[in-house]
This record gives C-alpha cells, sequence and structure tokens, in this order.
C-alpha cells in the first residue's frame, strides 16, 4: 500500500538538492498520506521550448503567461528533445525515487502494490514557474 511520510520525504529532499543546485533550480516539496509532489518554481530551463510539439511562438508565450504543467514521468523521455529539460527531468525523478521506492503494480487487479505515488510539477496553478535567464 502506498505510504508517504517525513523520513521517506527527508530522503527524498537530500537526493534532490543537489540536482536542483546543479541546473540552478527552486522548487517546494510536499507530502500527503500516500504521496510527495515536487513542484519547481523558477529556474533557467525553458521546458515549453524543449517540448518536441509543434507550437508557434504565439502559442508557447501565451503558455508562458500560465506556465504550469505536470510532467508525466512515464512519457517525458517522447515529450522533449535531448538537452538540459529531459536531463533535469530524468534526474529529478530519480531523486522522487530515492526513498526505498518500488513498483510491484499490476494491470489485472483492483489495487496497486507500490511504495508511494510521486509528481513533479513545473508551476502551480496560482502561482506560474517563473523563467529566469541564463
Amino acid at each position: 500500500m502506498a505510504w508517504m511520510n517525513q523520513e521517506r520525504k527527508a530522503k527524498i529532499v537530500a537526493a534532490a538538492k543537489p540536482i536542483l543546485a546543479k541546473y540552478g533550480m527552486k522548487a517546494t516539496f510536499r507530502c500527503t498520506q500516500h504521496s510527495i509532489t515536487c513542484t519547481l518554481k523558477s529556474g533557467s530551463i525553458d521546458f515549453l521550448a524543449d517540448m518536441n510539439t509543434q507550437r508557434t511562438m504565439m502559442d508557447i508565450d501565451h503558455a508562458r503567461e500560465r506556465y504550469n504543467f505536470e510532467v508525466n514521468p512515464y512519457w517525458f523521455d517522447d515529450h522533449y528533445r535531448d538537452g538540459t529539460a529531459k536531463d533535469f527531468i530524468g534526474e529529478m525523478i530519480t531523486a522522487l525515487k530515492a526513498a526505498d521506492y518500488y513498483d510491484r503494480s499490476d494491470i489485472s487487479t483492483d489495487y496497486f502494490d507500490t511504495a508511494y505515488y510521486y509528481n513533479l510539477k513545473v508551476g502551480d496553478w496560482n502561482k506560474p514557474y517563473t523563467l529566469t535567464t541564463k
């Protein structure tokens, strides 16, 4: 059964701090009974520019006004070009799994056997991600 506690959160934050410092990113960590969420607040990585999708500059500028979304940990390899954003997300997902993470879930059953759930968000609905200059 998924379970998150302060000891696991401390392990995850300790694993994530060097990665955040390496890329010059600021983030907050929040845990609930079953999950941990890392919300990226600001940094020099432009996640929208590194996406594989075809977007016009107007679409990107509009998206930057409300710079918030959740990263899909299973498909980020397909959604980002090789580069800083993809490398950072990969390292952060590894850090989010640093606290005794296991996943023995079975798609054919209606329950999941996993240590805890994790989320990686870029910005929040009420406070968008702030892109700083490099």
